[in-house]
């Protein structure tokens, strides 16, 4: 008996020994690995990939809703009208002036062309063109894409009469607002709001240089005389641009109270970037990494991309000409600047990283204001995927976040949760995408959609639709509403405009963001 406990005491104590070995092995491999993965040393180019790979169902049938809304803000005499509800509208814009502003596109749930953001939904809506057109064109949304963007093109065209004249706002806010009628049978005067050489205004000025610049690249291979004259425009706003640098906050104040501009720097910037990738001149990337880049950049403070600041966007485009560029420009050290600025905005979204702003939901969506909350969620996304992708297509294994590293992967990753959290994945189980899912907001604040067709109103009657307690007759498909409050909580009611009204600057990131996600494929290393 003894000689037996002795034994079996013998076993268990090296099989105590044992197992402490092993635990201390595992140990120092995963201390070893941690180390590896903080300074990189495990991180490998995933693949580049190739042509547009499978679909993801869920995200093809979000772009369609998705894309649906910038057919629903047309103004002029509709082509192929694809939305029941709607129809021609504000055929005499631009009379006062002898020009046919008619075209173009209602700013949000009223009937307001403001031109800042107008023009920056053109930007961006480039941009995904550009970025994404493959993949667009594989769920059959690269054309109505395209078509949206020339219904604003044409518009900033005939709005830009002379070099140092841009028409910038049709419509008075204050006399708009006082209305809530369609815009089918709207009957209130349209005045005109203009920047010249005595009122001029930077911001607006090299924001549709921007859109103009970009969209040219967009039509460069399938209508070469219409991209020039884009072109063409575009150089002479930017001109205009920089020689009068002057806010239009400043020399028009009334436009204080709708879209306030915090300053011009980030446009020049932006706008001369675009300028750089559409035509190659010299002249415009000294722009940027010059003195203009020393005053306006502010290189290593992480901001939020919006209709307002597109420094972020454009660090993002910069980072573009570092990663593929030739290497006469590639190499510059400003360069390398506007590529660092551009990490240091992914390392803020990233919630793992050590610099992760705290900027969020308890689920996770980027949070930064009461009005049109989601706004930069999306935005911040897919500068994200872009960001990613061109990581993945220059086979870049990684970025670093306070001597953390991150892989595209998990740019992608962010990005699709900001997504789903819109298309139904928070507390609420809601789209808050119009048209899209089960359930989503039934009262959105749009004139259009609350009025029935058949109904007759005039200016102010027309009000008892907005107060109604039933849900909007026509939907707005496509709509991306204002969203929920940091608490996470969303109120459905027509009168509240901070969270149930749409824009069409909203569209042009979803539908950004989306054609991002639909697929992957490799991006081009040249927008020409």
């Amino acid at each position: 008996m003894g000689e037996k406990s002795g034994s079996r005491g013998g076993w268990f104590g090296w099989f105590i020994v044992l197992i402490v070995v092993a635990v201390i092995a595992i140990a120092i491999a995963l201390t070893v690995k941690q180390k590896m993965h903080k300074n990189g040393s495990d991180f490998e180019a995933a693949p580049v990939p190739g042509p547009p790979g499978a679909v993801t169902q869920k995200y093809a049938d979000a772009l369609k809703t998705a894309m649906q809304f910038l057919e629903i803000q047309k103004a002029g005499k509709l082509v192929n009208n694809k939305i029941s509800w709607r129809g021609d509208s504000a055929l005499k814009d631009g009379s006062e002036a002898r020009l046919d502003l008619s075209k173009g596109m209602y700013d949000a749930g009223d009937h307001i062309k403001f031109g800042f953001p107008m023009a920056f939904t053109a930007t961006v809506l480039s941009w995904t063109i550009l970025e994404y057109g493959d993949q667009m064109k594989v769920v059959n949304q690269l054309e109505p894409a395209q078509d949206s963007l020339k219904w604003i093109t044409d518009y900033l065209i005939n709005a830009h009469p002379s070099e140092n004249v841009l028409y910038i706002q049709v419509g008075d806010p204050k006399a708009d607002h006082a209305c809530w009628d369609r815009p089918e049978t709207m009957t209130g005067e349209r005045p005109l709001t203009q920047l010249n050489t005595s009122a001029p205004g930077t911001e607006v000025a090299a924001e549709t240089a921007a859109a103009m610049a970009a969209a040219s690249l967009v039509f460069k291979s399938t209508d070469s005389e219409y991209s020039s004259l884009l072109l063409k425009h575009s150089k002479q706003l930017f001109t205009f641009a920089d020689k009068y640098r002057k806010s239009y906050s400043v020399s028009i104040p009334d436009v204080q109270n709708f879209y306030n501009s915090t300053g011009y720097g980030d446009e020049l910037l932006w706008a001369a970037s675009w300028l750089y990738h559409a035509t190659g001149e010299r002249s415009y990337f000294e722009y940027v990494t010059g003195k203009n880049g020393e005053d306006f950049a502010n290189w290593g403070s992480p901001t939020w991309f919006s209709w307002d600041n597109k420094l972020a966007g454009t660090q993002v485009l910069l980072s573009r000409v570092n990663f593929f560029g030739s290497k006469d420009v590639s190499s510059s050290n400003v360069l390398q600047k506007y590529r660092k600025s551009a990490e240091a905005v992914m390392c803020g979204l990233l919630p793992k990283s050590p610099t992760a702003t705290t900027s969020r939901t308890d689920n996770g969506l980027i949070w930064i204001s009461d009005w049109n909350a989601l706004q930069h969620p999306v935005a911040s996304a897919f500068l994200a995927v872009v960001y990613s992708d061109y990581m993945l297509s220059s086979r870049t294994a990684k970025i670093s976040c306070d001597g953390n590293n991150y892989r595209p992967s998990d740019l992608r990753k962010f990005a699709l949760s900001q997504a789903d959290y819109v298309l139904g994945n928070n507390p609420l189980k809601m789209s808050y995408l119009v048209g899209y899912g089960d359930k989503y907001p039934q009262y959105v604040h749009h004139r259009g959609a609350s009025i029935p067709v058949d109904a007759t109103t005039g200016c102010r009657d027309g009000f008892r639709w907005l107060k109604s307690d039933k849900p909007n007759p026509n939907v707005a498909i496509g709509a991306l509403v204002g969203g929920p409050f940091r608490n996470e909580s969303f109120i459905d009611s027509r009168n509240n405009s901070m969270q149930t009204e749409p824009s069409t600057y909203n569209s042009a990131v979803i539908v950004g963001l989306l054609s991002g996600l639909v697929t992957t494929s490799s991006v081009a290393q040249s927008f020409t």
